[in-house]
């Protein structure tokens, strides 16, 4: 394994390294970020998968993840989005060989020999990772995109190994748009049973652990209506009584913009949960237009508008996980403002 860069940040150090991967086939690179607390003791690390064209610099170099990694002591591994090199199979459009890999194992020539991403991300790049570098297994998993798709899918394949899921802009459904289905049928062939192996809205259905599911989705997605379709997941899960947080948020698109903008409450989810941090003060904060996710009748469905204006809630001078909730049951929807307006109220209390 070799270092090919390394960057103080934040107190701790942003790392490049390449290593000759079994499950690839080929040389792969991977990021990581240790925070200040790793050089005491081990820390807890979220994997991010990347989208379509990405490497492993996209986030470390976009998301802005650092400051908020070093606060919560949590180290962040970033993968390459395919293997790579001469002899790895390619093809010309952007969708399809490197740089999307899909985060699933090929059966189809000739992509089968190098592209094994599930594999890779599930065991092999895991395994090195707890060996070589000072970290827990408390192993959360999220992505943008592609890796949207590919964190849900492989937490929902994987019962116990995560304690979280999150994602951005996530192709949710790739058997059902453009993107999951010419990826699908190159990599897996044109048998459209294999692909349920692969398909969180098959997944959900029969899923052995209802880990909760946070999704943040731009409105303004070039890509929502063709290639996202976040209401069909949504569904599913309704359906299979799947916990899923789906925060949809007007003006944003699928950029790094929008991945920076809340990549803070997707850390805070991975450390603390939905519910927070176990111990802390909490104050309200007029100054601020995001919103708490309160859980209500033992569900979250969905964020859609805001429950009371400009009121957020902060957890000890950081700002935490912040989102509005709302359902289609209107005892449910005046519980909830009830527990807004309770905690706003004791949060001025604490203040004062």
């Amino acid at each position: 394994m070799e270092r090919k860069e390394t960057h103080a940040s934040f107190g701790g150090v942003q790392e490049v390294w390449r290593h000759k991967s079994v499950s690839l086939g080929v040389e792969a690179n991977f990021a990581i970020y240790l925070p200040p607390q790793a050089k005491t003791e081990k820390v807890p690390v979220l994997y991010w998968l990347s989208g379509l064209t990405c490497t492993e610099q996209n986030f470390i170099g976009k998301a802005g993840a650092q400051r908020v990694a070093a606060e919560l002591g949590i180290a962040i591994v970033a993968s390459d989005t395919s293997p790579r090199g001469v002899g790895v199979a390619d093809d010309d459009a952007y969708d399809l060989g490197q740089g999307a890999g899909f985060y699933l194992n090929a059966t189809q020539e000739p992509w089968a020999v190098h592209y094994r991403m599930y594999d890779y991300v599930v065991t092999e790049l895991p395994a090195l990772i707890e060996a070589s570098f000072p970290v827990t297994q408390q192993r959360g998993i999220a992505g943008h995109s592609m890796g949207g798709f590919g964190a849900i899918m492989i937490a929902l394949r994987n019962p116990g190994r995560y304690r979280s899921v999150s994602a951005f802009s996530p192709i949710v459904a790739p058997t059902q748009v453009p993107w999951g289905e010419k990826a699908f049928s190159a990599y897996l062939g044109p048998d459209r049973a294999s692909w349920a192996a692969y398909d969180p809205l098959e997944l959900v259905r029969t899923a052995k652990e209802r880990l909760p599911v946070l999704i943040d989705q731009g409105l303004a997605d070039q890509f929502l209506k063709e290639q996202l379709r976040p209401e069909l997941f949504q569904e599913a899960a309704q359906n299979a009584g799947q916990e899923l947080i789906l925060n949809l948020r007007p003006d944003y698109d699928h950029s790094y913009y929008f991945v920076a903008s809340f990549i803070a409450d997707h850390l805070r989810y991975f450390k603390h949960g939905e519910h927070g941090p176990p111990e802390g003060n909490w104050y309200a904060d007029s100054k601020c237009t995001t919103w708490f996710a309160q859980r209500v009748g033992g569900k979250i469905i969905s964020t859609l508008d805001s429950l009371q204006d400009e009121m957020t809630l902060l957890a000890v001078k950081t700002p935490y996980f912040c989102e509005a909730l709302t359902t289609c049951r209107p005892m449910e929807q005046a519980r909830a403002k009830m527990t807004l307006q309770s905690l706003y109220m004791f949060g001025h209390h604490l203040r004062r």
